[in-house]
């Protein structure tokens, strides 16, 4: 059983409270400092994904775990589709979201929505693609909020996750653990207005199930032809599934 990281170790609340109340704290700087956590990586581990997506010629996409909207942007930038949703719990996240559109020819192409990816308010079948970056390890039930993913997800539809992961060789193996255990803390703590959300990505990133082990969860949900791809030496995966 995976371990159960939480970003308020002595709060009340259960795990997706204390996701929201984090996110909504350090949703002004956050685009700045992932750039800068990331070494610029995760820039392009988005435009692979949106590759992916503009591939299908979907009508209709959820960006789940959207936060600050980036990838639902590029979404609606590159893609004609009718319809594309940006959710997130955090409200902070989304209100830097719909600042990125606001007056701009996007605003009526995107819709930026507060929901619980775990008790999503959409009929059966509602997207033909639906994406998660770096937001799955966040969700308190892993098998509920995938459960209700694959409810959602049309059939034929793609989905794609884009989450950290821990490289296998050396010295790449290695140089992940010094980077997030003794730089990447440092770093949030000096930038961040919230002293322990970066310790708890961190944290959180390095229980995570990755690789073969969330490729077999997600079969055991029901998605087929799942198969992962390491990025960057293994410092990332993303994984493809249909229904």
């Amino acid at each position: 059983m995976t371990e159960k990281i939480t970003p308020y170790k002595d709060s009340d609340l259960n795990k997706k409270k204390q996701v929201e109340k984090m996110f909504d704290t350090i949703s002004g700087n956050y685009d700045g400092l992932n750039r800068v956590i990331s070494l610029g990586t995760d820039t392009s581990w988005r435009k692979k994904v949106l590759k992916m997506v503009a591939e299908r010629h979907p009508n209709s996409i959820l960006d789940i775990a959207t936060g600050t909207g980036d990838l639902a942007i590029q979404f609606a930038e590159k893609i004609n589709a009718s319809r594309i949703v940006g959710l997130d719990l955090s409200e902070g996240m989304l209100e830097m979201a719909r600042k990125k559109v606001t007056g701009t020819p996007l605003n009526d192409k995107i819709e930026f929505i507060k929901g619980d990816s775990e008790a999503l308010d959409f009929v059966d079948g509602s997207f033909e693609v639906i994406t998660v970056s770096f937001g799955i390890r966040n969700f308190e039930n892993l098998e509920k909020g995938l459960s209700e993913i694959y409810r959602v997800l049309a059939p034929g539809g793609l989905f794609i996750i884009l989450e950290t992961s821990i490289p296998k060789k050396f010295p790449f193996k290695q140089g992940y653990y010094f980077y997030t255990k003794g730089l990447l803390p440092l770093i949030g703590r000096i930038f961040s207005k919230d002293k322990v959300a970066y310790k708890y990505l961190c944290e959180s990133a390095s229980v995570f199930p990755y690789g073969e082990t969330l490729n077999n969860i997600l079969r055991k949900i029901g998605f087929i032809e799942v198969k992962n791809k390491p990025q960057t030496f293994g410092v990332a995966t993303i994984y493809t599934a249909t229904k």
